[in-house]
């Protein structure tokens, strides 16, 4: 069984409470290394999200995910506007007119998402970045048996690791890389969100 736009959209309104109750967690993570502004934008871009949701969901499963990454680029300020709303919009193009979101779908549209973030970005892995949380995650994705479900659970635990790993990592991107070796000891927000919003995802298709 597969995620209709219907599931897409209500695993989208599960991103927008699991944000929501962590705004405060990633707001502190931003402060320590950055403007401090991540988990107040993207509480707001989900917020608004499931605002346009609520006026009617669209047909496909793409035509949810482009409406994510338009709302996203358009509420959203900072980097994790333009960084996730190129991803939905990757992920939607590979989506095409399908119906329902199979493994492979899905597979394609983690693929398509991580391009799309280091194609806006500039970000390799190593670089502290939210692309730390996306890789591991894909790795993970692409090495699991199972439903769909499984699979986002499977990314979802690859990015918690990749969150984890930029506490250790010297930020070569974005606001956080003016710190230098002083920013080493802290996780890197966009990192953080990735895998909240993965594991929120991986709830919701369970």
């Amino acid at each position: 069984m597969g995620c209709t736009a219907e599931g897409l959209a209500a695993a989208l309104r599960a991103a927008a409470e699991v944000i929501a109750e962590h705004r405060t967690e990633l707001i502190e993570l931003d402060r320590a290394i950055g403007d401090g502004d991540h988990g107040e934008n993207l509480s707001r871009g989900f917020t608004a999200i499931v605002s346009a949701l609520e006026t009617q969901v669209p047909a496909t499963p793409a035509a949810v995910a482009k409406l994510a990454a338009t709302t996203l680029i358009s509420k959203v300020g900072g980097a994790a506007g333009p960084l996730y709303g190129t991803a939905f919009l990757r992920a939607s193009a590979k989506l095409g007119d399908a119906a329902e979101i199979d493994v492979p779908l899905l597979l394609d549209a983690l693929r398509a998402a991580l391009e799309g973030v280091q194609a806006r970005g500039k970000a390799v892995g190593g670089d502290a970045t939210m692309v730390d949380a996306l890789i591991p995650a894909l790795s993970a994705a692409e090495s699991t048996g199972g439903s769909v479900a499984d699979v986002l659970a499977a990314a979802a635990d690859g990015a918690d690791r990749g969150a984890e790993s930029t506490v250790d990592l010297i930020p070569r991107k974005g606001r956080a890389s003016y710190l230098g070796e002083r920013a080493v000891g802290h996780m890197d927000p966009g990192a953080r969100s990735t895998a909240l919003l993965l594991r929120a995802l991986a709830e919701a298709a369970r």
